[in-house]
């Protein structure tokens, strides 16, 4: 798959990057069926299909369990990858909790520092609880990303949204959003619209309804799925996670198609 800039943050992306919760986390999720967690091996060789398929994004949070952990053991040739994690939810026990302040920022990005087992993080996003404004304007939490930026700890900046003032003042003020697009849902396109305009940055999350849209009585649901996300000139890179290789393979062809009609 070709790369492509995204946005200013000065990093060459690949059309769609592999999601990575299943591989840490299999409680409090949200897909249509039950999943195994993946041993070493299969992560290892789901990674290096992903490389040879041309993705070179890869999407984690604290929040998806031991998933930071296992890619820090599990990547090889760091350079090769744009590495995006986030801050501001914890899993624990099952449950998730939320920390916006400074403090659990700058903590939680040193963790994933360690964790992946890399000097830098090319994208840190702010884990919306849905509240985005307060944790924008009120926590400092996006103050505290950006000096650590400033620190060269990270690339880029920004937060992972739930509503459409968040994701327009995420751009307004940092690099990156990442936001819900699917055939079942275009509420979000403003942010979209506006990261167009301005040159910014974007992920897309949820692209297939977290697996549901697969359930839906569509010939091509995945075709239909990256047909509508990259119908927007805003799109960035679509985040799809899958520890199947063959989802992932069949993940890329569609992609390819949409992006070549």
């Amino acid at each position: 798959m070709k790369r492509r800039q995204l946005g200013q943050t000065g990093l060459s992306v690949s059309p769609i990057g592999l999601g990575t919760v299943k591989i840490g986390r299999d409680q409090g999720v949200k897909y249509p069926s039950g999943f195994t967690i993946p041993d070493d091996d299969a992560v290892r060789n789901l990674l290096a299909l992903a490389r040879d398929l041309g993705i070179n994004v890869v999407d984690t949070a604290p929040a998806y369990g031991t998933s930071e952990t296992r890619l820090g053991q599990l990547l090889t040739s760091r350079r090769d990858w744009v590495i995006v994690t986030k801050v501001g939810e914890e899993f624990e026990g099952g449950e998730s909790r939320f920390d916006f302040t400074p403090e659990h920022v700058r903590f939680s990005v040193e963790r994933s520092l360690k964790r992946l087992n890399t000097d830098w993080l090319d994208m840190v996003l702010i884990h919306s609880d849905g509240q985005d404004l307060d944790a924008l304007n009120r926590w400092g939490t996006l103050d505290a990303l950006l000096e650590l930026k400033a620190k060269g700890l990270i690339r880029a900046v920004g937060a992972s949204t739930k509503t459409v003032e968040g994701g327009l003042e995420t751009l307004r003020r940092a690099d990156v959003a990442m936001v819900t697009r699917h055939p079942g849902y275009d509420d979000e396109t403003p942010v979209l619209d506006y990261a167009a305009a301005h040159n910014k940055g974007t992920l897309i999350k949820k692209a297939l309804a977290s697996g549901h849209l697969v359930m839906k009585d569509d010939p091509d649901p995945i075709g239909t799925a990256l047909q509508h996300a990259f119908s927007h000139p805003g799109t960035g890179c679509v985040i799809l996670g899958t520890i199947n290789p063959a989802h992932l393979r069949e993940n890329v062809k569609k992609a390819e198609a949409a992006l070549a009609g």
